[in-house]
């Protein structure tokens, strides 16, 4: 079976640190809305999909039956349920899925705030992830992601996300220059 990822689990380092996935396929999802959003973290906003009309790229990783209860635990605060396959796209479109494709949603996306902002270390670990695949696959995460305007703070020194990983200073810089155009982060 497969897990669909659209946010930290693009990136391997990240995914790791729940389980030993299989290969990582860059594909693309119709039908999903990604969102900041609120899921119950105290300090920070994360990324979540809903049903609706866009469309959201992300990864699909293979996961044996005993390691899905490690990441339901993992993505608490989301519900998972079962992508039909006509949904999906893979960018290697000769890659044949052997196994069910779930992702985890929400909803209702509930706005990030001052309070439980967008926090950097989480951003940068999604986008260093997506930078292992292109450039324009970190640019189509950041083009497919609303609430980029909520606030966002800089936690780079002292990260309040709990699982960065693989994020090196080069990323940094480039990430920087993806998201010049969207409002500074709030110190």
């Amino acid at each position: 079976m497969y897990i669909f990822g659209y946010g930290s689990l693009i990136n391997e380092d990240s995914r790791q640190l729940t389980g030993d996935t299989g290969k990582a396929i860059p594909a693309t999802v119709s039908g999903l809305e990604r969102h900041w959003g609120k899921t119950g973290s105290p300090v920070m906003s994360h990324l979540v999909v809903r049903e609706g009309t866009g469309q959201c790229n992300g990864v699909l990783i293979h996961v044996d039956d005993d390691l899905l209860e490690v990441f339901d635990i993992r993505e608490a605060g989301y519900q998972r349920i079962r992508l039909d396959s006509e949904r999906i796209k893979t960018l290697d479109q000769t890659i044949q899925l052997d196994g069910p494709v779930f992702v985890y949603v929400t909803d209702e996306v509930v706005s990030p705030c001052y309070v439980q902002p967008i926090a950097q270390s989480y951003v940068d670990t999604v986008l260093a992830g997506c930078l292992r695949y292109s450039a324009e696959f970190a640019q189509s995460f950041i083009q497919n992601t609303h609430g980029w305007d909520y606030p966002r703070m800089n936690d780079r020194a002292q990260p309040v996300y709990q699982r960065v990983a693989g994020v090196r200073d080069e990323d940094r810089l480039t990430i920087d220059q993806l998201l010049h155009d969207k409002p500074p982060c709030i110190d």
